[in-house]
């Protein structure tokens, strides 16, 4: 059995480094971009080392998959696996605002067995447990529970004519956060229709899906973890009773952007 203090203390100490970096208490933090719109900071890559240490040292059988590290194929050969995305929400976090976290999720045979969120910004620490349940500072997460695609609540910037049906709230850059919020019963829906990675989506998944949340992909299929080609198309994180709507809602777009 894993270590489950030492794995929070871990995770919560990569939050620490992270503000120790973070522009809104007046760090000068040095960035660049990676790939055209996807940016990069020294943050990423110093939690992404300390991490990949600490969490060798912890469970040296377990693989490893993160944002920030080259990809190993040997990971496919492993019965456990790291997915880490150091810091989640690099955009707030170089602007200085609250909406990034650091997200490990630890996988077993293709599904996470504990999912952790760490926003130190917020004063957050999320965690989730296979078949035991979510919490956020150690209250039980319950999600939401609407009946009605019409009204829902997303985390949103602004709704295309499409989904005026929705109602906006506060949007975390964090999509794990956005997740998350749907397990808190602070959103009733969240969704994505572009391909995105694991690590993007792990650890919050759990703690969504453990709260009571329904999870899938874009077409309403479960994830799985480890695979060949760590990505999904789209993403659809809901109160359960309108999963099926919102699927449905979603359908003639996800054809178009994926071409089937």
């Amino acid at each position: 059995m894993i270590d489950r203090s030492r794995l929070e203390e871990i995770v919560n100490e990569a939050g620490r480094i992270g503000l120790g970096l973070y522009p809104g208490d007046g760090h000068a933090v040095k960035s660049w971009e990676k790939e055209p719109g996807s940016p990069v900071c020294e943050a990423d890559i110093e939690v992404d080392g300390f991490l990949r240490q600490q969490l060798g040292e912890l469970l040296p059988s377990a693989g490893w998959l993160s944002e920030e590290s080259a990809d190993d194929p040997d990971r496919l050969n492993r019965g456990l696996i790291w997915l880490v995305d150091p810091i989640d929400g690099t955009r707030d976090f170089l602007r200085g605002r609250s909406g990034w976290c650091v997200s490990v999720a630890l996988i077993s045979a293709g599904r996470p067995l504990i999912g952790i969120l760490d926003a130190p910004a917020r004063g957050e620490k999320w965690i989730g447990i296979a078949g035991q349940g979510a919490w956020r500072n150690g209250e039980r997460l319950k999600a939401s529970t609407r009946r009605q695609l019409v009204g829902a609540r997303v985390p949103a910037d602004h709704l295309s004519d499409i989904d005026q049906i929705l109602t906006m709230v506060d949007k975390p850059n964090s999509i794990a956060l956005r997740i998350a919020m749907v397990g808190a019963d602070e959103a009733d829906l969240v969704a994505t229709l572009r391909w995105g990675f694991e690590w993007d989506i792990a650890a919050a998944a759990l703690i969504a899906r453990e709260a009571g949340a329904a999870v899938s992909d874009a077409y309403g299929q479960t994830f799985d973890y480890n695979r060949r080609d760590p990505r999904a198309f789209g993403l659809l994180v809901s109160a359960p009773d309108i999963h099926a709507a919102a699927t449905q809602h979603l359908a003639d777009r996800a054809k178009a952007i994926i071409g089937a």
